[in-house]
């Protein structure tokens, strides 16, 4: 069972490759190409076309939340592939912003309309509940926000009926891919929580080992209390292959780096590889 996931964008690119903040990933299993997230911009298309990745071949579209850093590249992969089934939760559609000051708001949504996604082929399926894309591949749906210290972050709020209000980022997704050497968990930036998410992930498929992690862990604001609490949960985890992308932070990375060296890496705009 080989799985060749390849990143075509993020925050660092490899050499001879295109940076932009943001993250895209593609997952390649059971014959079935699932990209997840666009990134921000043109760096996931470009990338790819360096890659030699024809996009117009992939199978399904998963957006982990409706920020712009995960959406933006949304159109120009449309361009390439047209009529596409693309998954994601309801308030992916949420106008959402964040907070640059007291009094100033920055809008970070989809910088689309869903019609003009829609008239380039995107089917949007937007459920709350996990999908199963193929035997082995699923969205996380929804995550329970269970481990008590985890938070969304307080700058990011929507805007409902003229008012704003804290977003719950109920959107956040992640996918799950169930192999027989433990869980691979893909995700964009993690904002409910990694042990938020990881223990969901168990909870979906009844299996304990999570073989790897990769995808952006939202850390780059977390206390030093947080990140070591973090860490302990992941150490139970069996974890053997821990890429980091995006938000996950310089401070944490160093931390995940000292505790799991033989599994830490981080998963830059370029990186292709296959699993196990």
């Amino acid at each position: 069972m080989g799985i060749r996931i390849t990143t075509l964008s993020e925050n660092t690119a490899n050499y001879g490759f295109i940076g932009e903040w943001g993250l895209s990933i593609l997952v390649e299993m059971d014959g079935t190409r699932i990209l997840m997230d666009t990134g921000l911009g043109f760096s996931a298309v470009h990338n790819a076309q360096l890659m030699g990745i024809d996009l117009s071949t992939i199978d399904r579209i998963a957006l982990s939340h409706g920020h712009a850093d995960h959406t933006g590249g949304l159109r120009d992969v449309l361009k390439l592939k047209g009529g596409v089934e693309v998954v994601a939760h309801p308030d992916i559609w949420d106008s959402k912003y964040a907070q640059r000051g007291q009094d100033s708001f920055q809008y970070i949504g989809i910088p689309f309309t869903r019609e003009e996604l829609e008239s380039r082929g995107a089917r949007f399926n937007l459920t709350r509940e996990p999908v199963r894309v193929t035997e082995h591949i699923m969205t996380s749906g929804e995550i329970p926000m269970a481990s008590g210290y985890e938070d969304i972050d307080n700058f990011l709020f929507v805007k409902k009926d003229g008012a704003f209000r804290p977003d719950p980022l109920a959107d956040d997704l992640a996918l799950i891919i169930d192999t027989d050497f433990g869980l691979i968990v893909i995700l964009g930036c993690g904002h409910r929580g990694i042990v938020n998410t990881l223990r969901h992930a168990r909870k979906l498929t009844g299996k304990e080992m999570i073989y790897a992690v990769i995808g952006g862990i939202h850390l780059f604001r977390a206390s030093d209390e947080q990140i070591e609490m973090t860490i302990a949960e992941l150490q139970g985890m069996g974890i053997q292959k821990l890429g980091v992308s995006h938000c996950t932070g310089f401070k944490a990375s160093a931390r995940l780096a000292q505790e799991f060296p033989d599994a830490f890496f981080q998963n830059n705009a370029g990186a292709s590889f296959e699993l196990p």
